[in-house]
């Protein structure tokens, strides 16, 4: 299944995290950056509607009318492209902890060494992939960084709805037949 988060960007440099909203209502706020950079709170508000609409756009588009997957119990994992403040992870942890499931575990292929240090608290487990010191950006470790379409998310989010309703879809016919 997919879960939306959307990043609360700090006005004027809207890639640096000052917070995070993901579904379910929940808000994370990073009162440090906020207090570092005197961001108003009617400049949160601001953004975190503007971010509140688009978070609505994409699960009204990417769940067509389905629900989410029931987690209570489960295992679940969430996978994002890198940790830098870790704020909209950390929505997405939060919001994901209200449906009970039995654990979380947050897995990123790139983050920095403090933040994901701090998920220690947070999760069941976090694997970090790799722990650049210094740490910049997230980017800075992919050759494309570039957003993922709303298309895409409906070609992946299709092919693994097959992938479950075939689980030998996409497969290679050898995989399927256990070697004599």
């Amino acid at each position: 299944d997919i879960f939306l988060v959307r990043k609360l960007g700090m006005p004027g440099h809207p890639e640096f995290a000052m917070g995070a909203i993901a579904s379910g209502g929940v808000r994370v706020i990073n009162e440090e950056v906020v207090r570092w950079y005197g961001i108003s709170d009617r400049a949160i508000e601001a953004v975190a509607r503007d971010e509140q609409q688009e978070l609505e756009r994409r699960e009204r588009e990417y769940r067509r009318g389905q629900s989410m997957a029931d987690l209570t119990k489960k295992i679940v994992i969430l996978v994002d492209d890198g940790l830098a403040t870790g704020s909209t992870m950390r929505a997405a942890v939060r919001a994901v902890r209200q449906h009970g499931p039995a654990r979380v575990i947050v897995a990123v292929p790139v983050g920095a060494p403090s933040t994901c240090a701090e998920f220690a608290d947070v999760t069941d487990e976090t694997i970090c992939a790799r722990t650049p010191e210094p740490f910049s950006a997230v980017g800075l470790w992919y050759r494309d960084f570039s957003q993922t379409t709303d298309e895409e998310v409906h070609t992946l989010l299709a092919e693994h709805a097959r992938s479950r309703e075939n689980p030998h879809h996409g497969r290679d016919h050898a995989e399927r037949r256990p070697h004599a």
